[in-house]
């Protein structure tokens, strides 16, 4: 689960790291109301969506100015102004791909000045199993471009659970950065508070780009980004009243309130399995046949009939989806409850693409012959090859 900038920011604070102030805001009146709070002779607006690039990002309606995410007001009623143009309107950057995103609210914060940029980010990293830190003296730059073209100016830094962070953690990610005297003592109570925030949290992603050093010589999180483990966010009330939806794919969250695991893809061929291992495996032989699959969904071990029909009408609403693969192996779920589902989704919704079937396992005979005796243009399959051979040729023949 991801937050917005200015939440991420309130959080940090929660934890003893120095960030900018400031308000998010709904409506350009808040923006005026926020920015007249705010001290500093200039004010920064910055639209909040979850994705990376805004400054450089650029809204697809044309009175939205050709200014990015990212613009600066000498006064509240400039700021006003700019969030009036901003709200709205659909934000495009690198991260958010050609549809962009509509930016629903604005982050009215003070600016910074500016000494050096730096980059600091805390994750769980999946090689080591253990939390790591990453800091670059290259901050405010893509930081895969960074490790790509300049590697040596990248440290990582993993923490071992068994004794946890220690001061020697904090003072080499400090000199690594190029910091000195009391910005070193500034850095060890940074990392502290963002190891205790990681674990406190169940955070996944914490990335500071960039950190800052400003004029005076302090250290300063002049953008936030955190990402939450959504399997682990049921334990924090706190961080889920955080959750937007609105910057959620919509099949998402009607797939998550029937305990289905869906991720919407960019192919064509729509995937219902259970058990992700399989559905993988599915998703791979889908590309070895030359086509893409159009979502990664996995029913789970006991799906009820009522299931299977949500599924399917989960992966029917996707308009890129020309062709639906269903491939089940019965193991605690059997095939003629699986069966059931699909016959009844496929009267009930009129399914109009190809639907190729593959089950085996428990009661596979049976859920064939509710496939066969349905009257309806079900494809079985042998295997998973045959399944998806029929399928991919399936979709290429309608087209």
């Amino acid at each position: 689960m991801n937050i917005h900038e200015h939440q991420a920011k309130d959080l940090l604070r929660q934890y003893g790291v120095p960030t900018s102030g400031g308000g998010a805001a709904f409506t350009p009146e808040d923006a005026e109301k926020i920015a007249a709070g705010i001290e500093t002779e200039v004010r920064v607006v910055k639209a909040q969506i979850h994705a990376g690039g805004r400054g450089k990002g650029r809204f697809k309606e044309p009175e939205a100015g050709e200014q990015g995410g990212v613009r600066f007001a000498k006064s509240p009623a400039e700021a006003k102004a700019l969030a009036a143009q901003m709200l709205g309107k659909t934000l495009v950057t690198v991260q958010t791909g050609p549809a962009g995103r509509v930016v629903r609210r604005i982050y009215i914060t003070e600016a910074a000045s500016i000494d050096r940029e730096l980059y600091l980010s805390a994750l769980v990293d999946r090689a080591s199993s253990r939390i790591a830190f990453i800091a670059s003296t290259e901050g405010g730059m893509d930081i895969e471009k960074v490790a790509h073209e300049t590697p040596d100016k990248i440290l990582t830094l993993t923490i071992d659970p068994a004794t946890g962070l220690m001061p020697f953690h904090s003072r080499k990610i400090a000199f690594a950065l190029g910091l000195k005297g009391e910005q070193v003592k500034e850095c060890a109570k940074m990392i502290e508070g963002l190891y205790r925030l990681l674990n406190d949290k169940d955070v996944s992603l914490l990335e500071i780009n960039p950190l800052i050093v400003t004029k005076d010589g302090h250290l300063s999180a002049l953008d936030a980004k955190i990402s939450f483990d959504g399997n682990a966010v049921f334990r924090h009330p706190d961080i889920a009243a955080l959750r937007d939806e609105t910057e959620e794919d919509p099949m998402e969250i009607e797939a998550a309130k029937y305990e289905l695991s869906y991720i919407k893809l960019d192919g064509s061929i729509g995937c219902m399995v259970n058990g992700a291992g399989l559905a993988m495996a599915t998703m791979d032989i889908i590309k070895l046949y030359g086509a893409e699959p159009a979502n990664f969904l996995d029913v789970g071990g006991g799906a009820s009939k009522e299931k299977v029909q949500a599924a399917f009408k989960i992966i029917l609403s996707d308009p890129s989806v020309r062709g639906i693969l269903v491939n089940i192996f019965g193991g605690i779920m059997r095939c003629d409850i699986i069966a059931e589902g699909i016959v009844a989704a496929a009267r009930e919704m009129a399914i109009t693409v190809p639907l190729v079937v593959r089950l085996e396992g428990t009661n596979v005979d049976l859920g064939k012959e509710i496939l066969a005796k349905s009257g309806l243009a079900i494809v079985p399959a042998d295997d998973l090859a045959d399944a998806a051979a029929k399928i991919t040729s399936a979709i290429k023949a309608a087209a």
